[in-house]
């Protein structure tokens, strides 16, 4: 008789979205992702949940790792009880046995939820840890670039280990090693004060008039399937508004301009942003002296803007370039269609489950 198939599958509830992975033997079958405006109500967790169900049948027979973020958004009272409250919506809407659901706590290990009160601090805002620790354990030296729709990790590691002192958001935000941009929900004015656009340099206008997403949208690298939420006006996502939204942020109207100036213009903020977070990842890059040998792990949404971020961050070529989803993560032959690209843009849901199966089989 042949042996059981052993299921995996991890989870990163975020305050926008839950992302999940199916890991069967050892290797990534299936990834998705559904958005979840948490601070709305616990309900979109459940109904992200359910969704989950309805793509795998059988969970119920499944092992389940969870790492999370939504404990930030303002649903909740304070980070302990976003823990508390994510922790027990889970309990209550996945099928499956108590001590088949695990939570990571970082530093302190695993915990199922019984313990979860006695460990919440460990396990808040942790998955950019699962992502680099997982990365650590597959290429000898790098940095982790994750840039998502909200949030940038610039994580450090070497010799199997992830090499930063910081464990919660507020010290990395110290530390440089979490930057707030991301490349769909950020409002467009926190990139930069001032932006120069047809020969002169301007300041913006302190309004959320327009997000990150519309910027990509318009430089055609923002993937339809990450544009979910609603734009900063909940006006359409063509072009024309597109624009629209953007030239408020200079005072101006989308009939003011050509498209191509336009396009000038988000070509401009997307500089902005790529030399911010290049800033920070120069940074990490110092604090930590790593190799000339070292690689640039790229991961998440905005995959896209790593090796422009990395040149930024260097003076001289970039350091080695890898995905997360083809070099770090272990796809199947027989994953579902998408699959690594995916595994590229849900990393912390696929490290929890590869870890958890590490630590557990």
């Amino acid at each position: 008789m042949p042996a059981p198939e052993r299921t995996t599958v991890g989870w990163d509830i975020g305050g926008a979205h839950v992302k999940a992975c199916l890991l069967r033997q050892g290797e990534v079958a299936d990834v998705a992702q559904w958005a979840c405006p948490l601070w709305q109500g616990l309900d979109h967790l459940v109904r992200a949940l359910e969704a989950a169900r309805a793509r795998w049948p059988g969970l119920e027979a499944a092992r389940h790792a969870v790492t999370m973020t939504g404990e930030m958004v303002d649903l909740f009272p304070d980070r302990e009880g976003g823990v508390r409250s994510i922790a027990a919506t889970l309990s209550a809407s996945l099928p499956v046995r108590r001590e088949a659901l695990h939570f990571f706590a970082g530093d302190a290990g695993w915990c199922r939820a019984e313990d979860v009160a006695r460990h919440w601090a460990h396990i808040a805002s942790a998955n950019w840890l699962a992502t680099a620790r997982h990365a650590a354990l597959v290429k000898a030296e790098g940095v982790l670039v994750d840039i998502g729709s909200t949030t940038t990790d610039l994580i450090a590691f070497r010799q199997g280990r992830v090499l930063s002192a910081s464990r919660s958001d507020a010290e990395r935000l110290v530390s440089g090693e979490l930057a707030y941009h991301g490349v769909v929900r950020t409002p467009v004015c926190a990139l930069t004060q001032r932006i120069h656009w047809r020969g002169h340099a301007r300041h913006v206008m302190n309004e959320f008039f327009a997000t990150t997403a519309d910027i990509y949208r318009l430089c055609g690298e923002l993937d339809p399937a990450h544009d979910v939420y609603p734009s900063a006006d909940s006006a359409a996502k063509s072009p024309a508004a597109t624009r629209q939204r953007l030239a408020r942020m200079v005072g101006l109207d989308e009939r003011d301009a050509s498209a191509d100036e336009w396009l000038a213009l988000a070509r401009a903020w997307r500089a902005a942003q790529v030399d911010a977070v290049g800033a920070q990842l120069r940074r990490v890059l110092a604090t930590h002296a790593l190799s000339r040998e070292a690689v640039v792990v790229s991961a998440g949404c905005g995959a896209f803007l790593v090796p422009d971020i990395a040149a930024a961050a260097t003076d001289s070529a970039p350091r080695h370039p890898v995905a997360y989803g083809n070099d770090v993560a272990r796809v199947a032959r027989d994953a579902v269609a998408g699959a690594a690209g995916w595994a590229q843009v849900c990393a912390p849901s696929v490290a929890v489950a590869a870890l958890f199966e590490r630590e557990h089989d």
